[in-house]
């Protein structure tokens, strides 16, 4: 059954590893799949015009390694490497495709769920020299929620990966227009960007904001949004109707910033590079924290 997180501001649901989401992508540890604060609903789903619940993307779904898989260029076609948060995947093809749902061996899961925190341990199989032990915590405060996360590398080879959350955000429903505002502790200049996809033109890229001129009925699509510069790790969104500002923090820098959107649903993506020796770990977090408008003065202005 899926876990409410629960005070005077939040309700979370979280799937345990086992329910419902079981596609090779996002990280099956503690899924986050609906958020709503002072009940309005703050959290979507990645598309509306399919019904597959349980192999698209919704809530605050996290990813290691949407580039290459742990080990996939090292095995032949028909042996395994590794997804972590998830478990063994069977290689197919010479590029690995993180929308493929390839065959999966899961790995071994572990939940200790209190009134105020879900943790997930995910301890996963040696293969071809690679393992280690992921422990992630949800963790309920009073006006945000901190998602913690402990990679320990259990193998004998150096894991050198990503991970970053997906953050498929709406407000109560409502289309994006231009009710939403959406900055960054940096000047965005378009022409540094790695790919830039606006092909209706209705997103308005400004000196550190986001707009849009008009609902997108296409998918919209951004990368590398600092141009490769290392930057602060946090981003907030400002909902002018319901006078909410929604912030993702990172305790870490990144220099890797994305951003994704459909007409439905905004999706800025904060990324952490992960290079974890043999025999070692490494601790980091993400901290959401929502508000009024009224009672609460943007910083990233």
């Amino acid at each position: 059954m899926p876990y409410i997180l629960k005070n005077k501001n939040f309700e979370i649901l979280i799937d345990l590893p086992n329910e419902n989401y079981n596609f090779s992508r996002f990280d099956w540890t503690g899924k986050i799949v609906k958020v709503k604060f002072q009940n309005i609903l703050i959290s979507g789903n990645e598309r509306t015009d399919i019904n597959k619940e349980n192999s698209l993307g919704k809530g605050f779904y996290n990813e290691f390694g949407i580039n290459n898989g742990l080990g996939f260029d090292e095995v032949k076609n028909g042996e395994w490497f590794h997804k972590i948060g998830v478990g063994a995947l069977k290689k197919e093809g010479d590029k690995y495709l993180f929308h493929k749902n390839y065959e999966k061996r899961p790995a071994e899961f572990n939940n200790i769920i209190e009134s105020n925190r879900v943790l997930i341990t995910c301890k996963s199989e040696y293969l071809n020299g690679y393992s280690y032990i992921l422990k992630k915590e949800i963790e309920l405060c009073e006006n945000k929620f901190k998602v913690k996360y402990n990679l320990e590398n259990t193998g004998q080879k150096v894991i050198l990966t990503n991970e970053y959350n997906h953050n498929f955000i709406l407000v109560n429903k409502n289309l994006l227009e231009r009710d939403l505002i959406l900055k960054f502790p940096f000047q965005l200049n378009p022409a540094s960007f790695d790919e830039n996809v606006n092909p209706e033109q209705k997103v308005d890229i400004g000196q550190n904001e986001i707009k849009f001129n008009s609902n997108p009925n296409e998918p919209y699509f951004f990368s590398n949004l600092s141009g490769n510069k290392t930057i602060e790790a946090t981003w907030e969104l400002i909902n002018i109707p319901k006078k909410i500002i929604i912030r993702e923090t990172g305790n870490f820098m990144t220099n890797k910033v994305n951003l994704w959107g459909n007409k439905h649903v905004i999706s800025p993506e904060l990324f952490i590079n992960l290079n974890i020796m043999p025999g070692e770990s490494f601790k980091w977090n993400r901290t959401y924290s929502v508000r009024n408008l009224e009672m609460f003065k943007p910083k990233l202005s």
